[in-house]
């Protein structure tokens, strides 16, 4: 229920990795133009997501006060799921591969 005279409440987004509010639009990527060049820019986010990952583990073993617990968490969450879509688009290419070069 919304009293009139009143602004909703606004949350701020505090890490450049957090979606927008309701108030701020998404700001939108740039496609890649065919297939190849959104797998390999699919390819390349997964690594960008296991580096960093990787390098929050390091900071958290060599420095613990620098990292925050929920970032490596939320850092292994993302290496994860992302490998795991890639994973399975590759597999679904490879088997489409196969199934229209069976076709003959």
């Amino acid at each position: 229920m919304a009293v009139s005279g009143i602004n909703p409440m606004q949350i701020a987004r505090t890490h450049p990795d957090h979606l927008p509010g309701k108030y701020e639009p998404l700001t939108p990527r740039a496609d890649a133009a065919d297939f190849r060049g959104a797998l390999i820019q699919s390819l390349e986010d997964v690594n960008s997501h296991q580096l960093e990952h990787e390098q929050l583990s390091i900071r958290a073993v060599v420095d613990p006060r620098s990292v925050e617990a929920h970032d490596l968490t939320i850092a292994a969450a993302k290496a994860t799921t992302s490998l795991s879509i890639a994973k399975n688009v590759v597999d679904r290419v490879v088997q489409a591969y196969r199934d229209i070069t069976s076709l003959r």
